[in-house]
């Protein structure tokens, strides 16, 4: 069983550097793919932004059709996609077709509702101006380079090409190394269904094809992965003031007040910490719970977390993906163990090779690694407050804000309010990155900028103002012909429009 899963470099025969990648279970080699060079990856964003003029012409209708046969072409290929993002990744098939289905949503949802939202509509002008006709619509940017991360290798490219490609830009897609068949395989049924506009282009390789791709002419960059590698994409893009949208990581926290439905919170959170083996970035890694229900709540989860396990043919969990991750997993669990915490499931016993099994930490001080740093892993640490408030502090003192939860049947949206993320979701786990109109981002180290929603759309293109002059003003403002009476006028309007206080 591989325990370095590293991609290996090598050159082929002809000359052309490749790297293997291989199976997070079994270790077996799954496929060489390209190294692509510098000039290769330029060479994708060229043959992109000579696409593009058509992609737009075509208009929101046309792209919705398109967007339309690629989602058929996904649909019937289902099965077969699920099976790659399986072997890639190791997560369970029901799991790889789950992720599939998600993203399909999120694409009829963009290709349906761009013009809408970014065509062109008027706006009311001002007082001065009455006299001008004012509109605002959205233009594309041109190309997008994605870079993708492994743990969702289909999710997260469908809702990053939701976006941008109903929005009217191209993209050059960069899939993981881990998982690069999934992105080439979209690519290709993208292909299939849309054979006049090859507007999605992808180039493979390690870190060096993404930044690369960072200074390839690229009009925007679109990260999903860990904190410490969106910085390094940003110091790149940085180079040429390339804008970028950055979905790094979290430590998203889950809220139990008293009051809540403890089953369903339970649930919730064993689900929330353990799915996908913890390798989602809105994964819930920090419990506080109220110390009226903390017992009874605790009970639930350690009950339910012994039924979830790793290793087996039928295991509702996969291996951990990335394998220096376990290190890091490791490390967490014996920091908190040796701060006082106790694993009540799984532990440093439960990790072997690159299969963690569920485990639940209580009594972990706040300063252990296992409350402050992103886990990646099916871990969960469940703190006891005093109530509300305390575990809302707790929540916002983390240097993470991307998602949170909360469970109260009274008090759910106050405490949801006062928490500092980009979306909270309240009596239900993981719902936010579901509802395609919802936009999906953080704050502070989780990163900035949006996809999903009416904000992920614009976030892909630039706004253009429009006035037009209906008919001319006998006082005329903007002009070195501006009389001292003009002046006077304008002064008392000033004080009309603005010097009275509102009581």
């Amino acid at each position: 069983m591989s325990t370095t899963r590293t991609p290996a470099e090598t050159d082929t025969a002809d000359g052309v550097s490749t790297f293997t990648v291989t199976s997070p279970a079994t270790g077996e080699e799954l496929g060489s793919y390209p190294l692509h060079s510098t000039d290769e990856v330029a060479g994708a964003v060229a043959v992109a932004r000579r696409a593009t003029q058509a992609w737009v012409a075509i208009g929101f209708a046309g792209r919705r059709a398109a967007l339309d046969a690629w989602r058929a072409e996904i649909v019937r290929g289902r099965a077969e996609l699920a099976e790659l993002i399986h072997v890639e990744t190791g997560k369970p098939v029901s799991d790889a077709r789950l992720e599939i289905t998600l993203g399909l949503e999120h694409l009829k949802w963009a290709a349906r509702n761009a013009q809408k939202i970014l065509g062109r509509r008027s706006v009311a002008p001002s007082v001065l101006t009455f006299n001008n006709a004012a509109t605002v619509e959205y233009f594309p940017l041109g190309v997008v380079g994605v870079i993708s991360p492994w743990n969702y290798p289909a999710y997260v490219p469908l809702i990053s090409s939701a976006s941008i490609f109903a929005g009217g830009n191209a993209i050059v897609l960069k899939p993981s190394e881990l998982a690069p068949a999934t992105g080439i395989w979209l690519a290709e049924a993208f292909r299939r269904a849309v054979p006049a506009h090859p507007v999605l282009q992808v180039v493979t390789g390690l870190g060096a094809t993404g930044a690369a791709l960072c200074r390839g002419g690229v009009d925007k960059i679109a990260f999903t992965g860990s904190t410490a590698t969106g910085k390094l994409v940003m110091a790149s893009c940085a180079e040429n003031l390339v804008p970028v949208v950055m979905e790094c990581g979290g430590k998203d926290a889950l809220v139990v007040d008293a009051d809540a439905d403890l089953d369903a919170a339970a649930d919730a959170a064993v689900w929330g910490a353990i799915a996908n083996a913890g390798q989602t970035c809105v994964a819930v890694e920090r419990a506080y719970v109220h110390e009226a229900v903390y017992d009874q709540f605790v009970t639930k989860v350690t009950e339910l977390a012994t039924t979830v396990d790793a290793g087996r043919p039928d295991s509702k969990i996969g291996p951990i993906t990335l394998p220096k991750q376990v290190v890091i997993i490791r490390e967490q669990i014996e920091d908190a163990l040796a701060r006082g915490g106790r694993a009540l499931v799984g532990g440093i016993d439960g990790i072997t090779g690159n299969y963690v099994q569920p485990t639940i930490l209580v009594d972990v001080p706040e300063e252990s690694s296992a409350v402050t740093e992103e886990t990646f892993g099916p871990t969960l640490t469940i703190a006891k407050v005093r109530d509300a408030d305390e575990a809302v502090q707790r929540v916002n003192a983390s240097r993470y804000g991307l998602g949170s939860t909360v469970f109260s049947r009274r008090n759910g949206r106050g405490i949801a309010d006062r928490i500092r993320s980009g979306a909270t979701s309240v009596n239900g786990v993981l719902v936010h990155p579901l509802v395609p109109s919802l936009p999906l981002g953080g704050v502070g180290a989780s990163g900035f900028g949006r996809v999903n929603g009416p904000d992920g759309l614009r976030e892909f293109t630039y706004a253009k103002s429009t006035t037009e002059q209906r008919f001319p003003l006998p006082l005329r403002i903007a002009s070195f012909s501006r009389s001292a009476r003009v002046d006077k006028l304008v002064d008392l309007a000033t004080a009309l429009l603005h010097g009275r206080r509102r009581k």
